[in-house]
């Protein structure tokens, strides 16, 4: 491992320093991207992030490598069929919450012409850089992850809890939460 600071979170193992070193943080602009990671939070949700991590690639697969339209326009004998994958997290309301998400991405896509206009509209086209100096400086929720929240569930999105939607935003390069001695922050 080289020697370069890093946020500690990311310490574990190279599956976690690649990903913070080559994607957590950065501004994501394709709504493919964001659909990706919002699944996902999504299957994250009240789980360890390491844990979705570790399952990326079979999520990959098991949703058709996250092309929005498909997932969308899943049966139900498919989300049974992905409640028996075991190489995935196999719980069905979120399977369930994935689908009708996918729906509901669609529906703000039809109305803003992309899901990211819409939802980078929530930090004025600009990722907040917070500057945290340790973990403990960093944030699990904010006035705009609880005004983002209200507003996906209003939509229609299900598992999008304010703690869910601020690790979106973290992970999508929204909020830079790198604390400041982190040398991707250069």
């Amino acid at each position: 491992m080289e020697n370069k600071n890093r946020c500690a979170w990311c310490e574990k193992d190279d599956l976690y320093r690649n990903y913070h070193d080559n994607e957590w943080g950065k501004p994501v602009y394709d709504d493919a991207t964001i659909f990706e990671f919002l699944v996902l939070e999504t299957f994250q949700a009240g789980l360890s992030w390491y844990t979705v991590l570790a399952k990326r690639e079979n999520f990959r697969k098991a949703f058709d490598n996250f092309d929005l339209i498909k997932v969308a326009n899943y049966s139900e004998d498919k989300m049974a069929e992905l409640a028996e994958d075991t190489g995935i997290i196999r719980n069905k309301l979120k399977i369930k919450a994935t689908v009708t998400n996918a729906q509901a991405f669609i529906k703000v896509q039809k109305e803003f012409g992309t899901f990211s206009k819409y939802i980078w509209g929530f930090v004025d086209e600009k990722p907040i850089d917070n500057q945290p100096k340790t973990l403990k400086n960093v944030a699990a929720t904010t006035p705009i992850s609880d005004a983002l929240s209200k507003d996906l569930k209003k939509r229609g999105f299900k598992f999008v809890g304010s703690t869910v939607v601020y690790a979106h935003m973290q992970a999508t390069g929204m909020v830079n939460d790198h604390v400041i001695d982190c040398w991707t922050r250069k």
